[in-house]
């Protein structure tokens, strides 16, 4: 078979996806303090190790062909891609493996500063096979919500064009599970050092973000007409929802923020996810202006309700995700002359597929993911000590730290970052996480002296 325009296509769309973790990693390690940094980008990178290797060995397979059920793929029928030896059909497994990796690296930002990698990494491969894989095939891969599938035949097919359940909903919801099992930060709420120790990385990111979005969206694309639509919904939508956020925070808080420009971005980019191929470029302005409210004012439920989303991934994934799936039953343009949403036309029929999409998301993911997480968490636990919290997710878990910013003294001495929080040298430190609080008097003395300065 030769390679043709359409798989030249797809396999740049799939690099741009690919792309995004990277993105993400930026958009996180930046919300982050800075001695958390390197963990949180960390947490996305691994996320590519571990998603790649189970996608090739048996994620692809799970995600289509016969189904159990109508509700998940035989993990065994192209183990290992055996029997996938064309280009077309390989090249859609790599596609669809940079979405496995990218939902899975988005919840790690709702449990920031305080769970261990290696907890982390056991649970990215177990979710990705019995969360991610059984939903893709639910959706994509001709299961329950595809035309021939059960909830498809009585409700009509739900319509989630690039991963508005199966990416965002479900991401968010598992988010939110984690931060139940694992718990709060040491002083969520009150310490005003849990802010964002880099702003420019969290644009950086947020723009790489919006970059490969373009490929998130497009590289489905079955038409010229069809791909026009969507690069344009993907570039109004987003912008939508920043103004939205940002006139949200103008009106509650009395000015805007760059954090809130670049969370607004991908408030909007999560809302039109399912729905870019099928709304017009006005619906997907209203979309995003929306979504990005929307979720300005979700991300402070939080403070109310206590429950520490670290980097808000619930209020920006699982809340414009809801919306931009929900808002097909009204804004769904009609396919070849029919059907529609119910500003359409299309009378209630389309909502009910895509509220039972949504619900059966939520539903799903929240058990599966509360399993998988309380049986890591009551064996080989998730979250860290306290003392490693407070020395740093990253000395105390990867023996390094993202900068070595320091105090200079007379003479051209030079004390960096980490001597000065634990009192220990970069290598002790982490050999010991429990001991560098409370080491010797003057370690304490120490770290009083330059902890309020200098700790993010």
């Amino acid at each position: 078979m030769e390679l043709t325009a359409g798989h030249v296509w797809l396999m740049v769309a799939a690099a741009l996806v690919l792309f995004m973790t990277p993105g993400l990693a930026f958009f996180y390690g930046g919300m982050t303090r800075a001695k958390a940094a390197l963990n949180m980008m960390m947490m996305s990178f691994i996320s590519i190790g571990m998603v790649g290797v189970v996608w090739v060995l048996w994620g692809a397979s799970m995600s289509s062909g016969e189904g159990f059920m109508q509700m998940v793929g035989n993990p065994f029928a192209t183990f290992g891609l055996e029997g996938i030896d064309t280009p077309d059909g390989l090249i859609k497994v790599g596609y669809a493996a940079t979405f496995a990796i990218i939902t899975v690296a988005l919840i790690s930002g709702a449990i920031a500063d305080r769970a261990k990698f290696g907890a982390w990494t056991v649970f990215v491969p177990v979710w990705v096979t019995l969360v991610y894989c059984p939903l893709a095939y639910m959706v994509w891969g001709g299961g329950l919500f595809g035309p021939e599938g059960a909830i498809g035949q009585a409700l009509g097919p739900a319509i989630d064009f690039a991963g508005g359940t199966v990416v965002h909903i479900n991401a968010g919801v598992a988010a939110l599970i984690l931060v139940l099992i694992i718990g709060n930060r040491k002083g969520f709420g009150k310490d005003p050092n849990h802010r964002p120790h880099n702003i420019p990385f969290v644009m950086l990111g947020a723009a790489i973000l919006w970059f490969g979005w373009f490929g998130f969206n497009g590289g489905a694309a079955t038409t010229a007409e069809q791909g026009g639509l969507i690069w344009v919904n993907t570039l109004a939508a987003p912008a939508a929802a920043m103004l939205g956020w940002l006139i949200t925070e103008r009106i509650r808080d009395g000015h805007p923020t760059s954090l809130g420009a670049a969370s607004g971005v991908v408030a909007g980019l999560v809302a039109i996810t399912p729905a870019c191929a099928n709304v017009s470029p006005v619906g997907a302005l209203a979309l995003g202006l929306i979504a990005g409210a929307a979720s300005a004012l979700a991300v402070g439920l939080k403070f109310r309700w206590g429950f520490d989303d670290s980097l808000d991934v619930v209020g920006v994934h699982l809340v414009s995700g809801i919306i931009g799936t929900v808002a097909l039953g009204f804004i769904a343009l009609p396919a070849d002359g029919v059907g529609g949403g119910l500003f359409y036309g299309g009378g209630l029929t389309q909502l009910w597929a895509q509220l039972a999409a949504a619900g059966i998301a939520i539903a799903y993911s929240a058990a599966m993911t509360a399993i998988i997480a309380f049986a890591i968490h009551k064996t080989m636990g998730f979250r860290v000590s306290q003392e490693q919290e407070v020395v740093g997710v990253d000395l105390s878990l990867h023996a390094e730290t993202a900068y070595e910013f320091g105090v200079g003294g007379h003479g051209g001495s030079f004390t960096p970052l980490h001597e000065l929080i634990t009192g220990k040298a970069q290598g002790d430190a982490a050999a010991a996480p429990a001991e560098t609080v409370d080491a010797s008097s003057n370690g304490k003395k120490t770290a009083a002296a330059g902890k309020e300065s200098v700790e993010a």
